[in-house]
């Protein structure tokens, strides 16, 4: 089915959005961005656009939208990136009762040429959260010095996630997952729950850990888990046991051994050295 795709611009009293100019921040002009925005949408919205001459992205943070072509249509939920290349028309609308987005679009220009795709191109499992906070801060800073600072951070995740290198795109995935189990060393991760998170098979992402990281999953997350908990033990008075629980370890046996094994001593031990 073929949709109609029309110029539009129905953007409701509810919708908040900042815009970054090319015009106003030049800094953006380096990396060929001629504009861009951070926006967060409730009620009524719709922008459409016939054959725009810049490629455009979406980048879903929080709730749902929808993307038409005149092809298709994509939902867009969180940590979704949409490609849109030149010239392919298309339009984006509200899906649920916020939906939070970052967007840019980028020049049709040699350094961008790669995302001359046939048509639209949808990206699951994105994690882009320090594309959006630097794309804040570029707004909200008025000292051009220090706007020079984030630079480096909106170039990194703009190339790592644009130039479909697949090496790349797994490293982060790996990155990101071990980043989240960072966050929640509490919970019972096992291989099924890492293999759920990446949709990989458990030799397969015990392949791509012994090469990125010289270990298992397993090993990974014992590493981190210790590391967190000589952290605390340095840094806090809390109980050994305490510790223990809060880095995924119900029984205070198991982390001790785990604890000695790794380095050398046991918990006790390493605290009253360290003081």
């Amino acid at each position: 089915m073929k949709h109609h795709i029309k110029d539009l611009l129905d953007i409701g009293q509810n919708c908040y959005e900042r815009f970054i100019d090319a015009d106003v921040l030049a800094e953006i002009k380096d990396l060929e961005i001629t504009l861009a925005g951070c926006s967060n949408l409730s009620g009524r919205y719709c922008v459409g656009r016939t054959a725009p001459l810049e490629h455009t992205l979406f980048y879903t943070l929080k709730g749902q939208g929808k993307l038409t072509t005149i092809d298709c249509e994509y939902s867009l939920v969180a940590n979704t990136l949409a490609i849109l290349p030149t010239k392919q028309s298309f339009e984006v609308s509200i899906a649920s009762e916020q939906w939070d987005i970052i967007w840019l679009n980028l020049a049709n220009t040699k350094r961008w040429q790669h995302l001359a795709l046939e048509k639209a191109l949808i990206i699951e499992d994105q994690k882009l959260a320090p594309l959006h906070l630097a794309m804040e801060l570029l707004y909200s800073e008025p000292d051009a010095t220090l706007r020079e600072g984030v630079m480096p951070i909106l170039s990194y995740y703009l190339n790592a996630t644009l130039t479909g290198d697949n090496q790349n795109k797994t490293n982060n995935r790996l990155f990101n997952l071990f980043q989240d189990i960072e966050k929640r060393l509490q919970y019972n991760w096992t291989i099924e729950a890492m293999c759920d998170q990446l949709h990989y098979s458990p030799p397969h992402l015990h392949r791509l850990c012994k090469a990125q990281f010289g270990k298992s999953p397993i090993q990974k997350l014992i590493h981190l888990r210790i590391e967190r908990a000589k952290s605390l033990l340095l840094n806090t008075l809390w109980p050994v046991q305490h510790i223990a629980s809060y880095v995924g370890y119900t029984n205070i046996f198991n982390f001790s051994k785990s604890f000695k094994k790794i380095v050398g001593i046991s918990p006790s031990e390493f605290r009253r050295r360290q003081n």
